[in-house]
């Protein structure tokens, strides 16, 4: 497939670092349970972390995966080379989520997913980085209200009518869609994969419970809690995060028991003022979401603590990278702003950047360890910034489409 370059600004990551890779493997062959048994011959043995078909690399091989849902047309940059490779256009995209690996393009008929072809695999105590060839792999069922959740093993796909069909992960990676199996019953938002069980919430005698499945579709022993309204979820590593009327519920599993602990607000929350949508750095476990047009709650999973950061100007987007990185703010001036998370205070601001920010689909910050990256619609870019150097822009990647939903994969 077609690539160009369009960047502007000295790359600040580069290539240099795969010289590692050799190295990387090497630290990582031995003392982890998770590989594979010598065989007869060494010269034959699968090496630790090897995936075929895919490249392993030294650092993360960040993508930011694009779509204009005007044209139709998408695209993926690769931030680590600035090229960007042109794939088949999807039409009528209502909306675009991943789930690190894969883009999937919401559309009134059905559910496009493509490989973006970078992904990690996280051991817990080391974690492996892999890219391969860009792909379509096909169309899932589901209209835009369809929500998306995967682990390494299983994507588990819920309807707006609260069904949920269960796909082998390992057949998408392979290029292939596969055949569903249905969990039984309906739930209320979307089923989440995580320790080897899903994860859900359901109507039981009038209240609306935490629900755990086992993978094939088997109730086992689950917490007594309630999450009443839920909207909003979030994969951490010190669980699974759901958004409740009256704050947080943390799932989670030891030794396979699974408990629930709830994170409340600590007081009285308007409606259009609770966190519905989480946005976070992969592997951060500092989520962020609007509160109200004015301010963002931050959620310190570790702590278990809210936080309410107002903002001085309406709110269009938010994220931040947690572990003491600023809370990242796009407002509606057009300018992304930078606030202490503990005070409250202002602590950097861009020039305008976005000269329209009220488009049908909002601008995304999308957040690594190192850089966030800002889509302008209207600009047809998409900014790379430093967030530990005062939002200083890195680079600018200039586009042939308007990156109006985007999302980042290779996490």
């Amino acid at each position: 497939m077609p690539a160009r370059r369009n960047v502007r600004g000295i790359p600040l990551r580069g290539p240099a670092a795969l010289v590692l890779t050799a190295l990387l493997a090497t630290a990582c062959a031995g003392g982890d349970d998770d590989s594979p048994s010598p065989r007869a011959s060494s010269s034959s043995a699968v090496p630790h972390g090897y995936v075929e078909g895919a490249k392993e690399a030294a650092e993360q091989q960040s993508r930011l995966v694009i779509g204009d849902p005007a044209s139709g047309e998408t695209r993926v940059l690769d931030l680590i080379t600035g090229e960007t490779h042109e794939v088949s256009p999807v039409e009528d995209t209502a909306g675009l989520t991943t789930d690190g690996r894969f883009g999937y393009f919401h559309t009134p008929g059905g559910i496009r997913v493509l490989d973006g072809g970078a992904w990690m695999v996280d051991h817990g105590d080391h974690v492996h980085y892999y890219s391969a060839e860009i792909r379509d792999v096909g169309q899932l069922p589901g209209g835009p209200g369809t929500q998306v959740r995967s682990d390494i093993a299983v994507t588990a796909v819920t309807g707006e009518d609260g069904r949920t069909r269960l796909y082998d992960r390992t057949e998408l990676d392979k290029g292939r869609i596969g055949s569903p199996r249905t969990l039984p019953g309906t739930h209320e938002g979307a089923v989440v994969p995580y320790e080897e069980h899903l994860l859900a919430v359901e109507e039981s005698g009038g209240r609306t419970k935490v629900a755990v499945y086992d993978r094939e579709g088997g109730r086992v022993a689950s917490p007594d809690a309630e999450c009443e309204q839920p909207r909003g979820d979030a994969v951490t590593r010190r669980g699974v995060v759901l958004g409740c009327a009256d704050g947080a519920l943390l799932v989670r599993a030891s030794d396979g028991a699974f408990t629930a602990e709830r994170i409340p607000y600590g007081e009285d929350v308007p409606e259009d003022e609770r966190a519905t949508a989480f946005r976070h750095r992969s592997g951060s476990d500092t989520l962020t979401a609007p509160a109200g047009d004015r301010a963002v709650w931050v959620l310190d999973v570790t702590e278990r603590t809210w936080t309410r950061v107002a903002t001085d100007g309406p709110v269009v987007a938010a994220n931040t990278a947690g572990e003491g990185s600023p809370l990242l703010v796009l407002q509606s001036d057009g300018a992304l702003h930078g606030y202490d998370i503990a005070s409250g205070e202002p602590t950097a601001e861009t020039e305008p950047l976005l000269k329209d920010t009220g488009t049908a689909t909002a601008p995304v910050i999308e957040v690594d360890r190192s850089r966030a990256y800002l889509n302008d619609p209207g600009g047809k870019r998409v900014y790379e910034i430093d967030y530990n150097d005062e939002l200083r822009i890195a680079r600018t990647f200039d586009l042939d489409v308007a990156p109006a939903l985007m999302v980042e994969t290779g996490r």
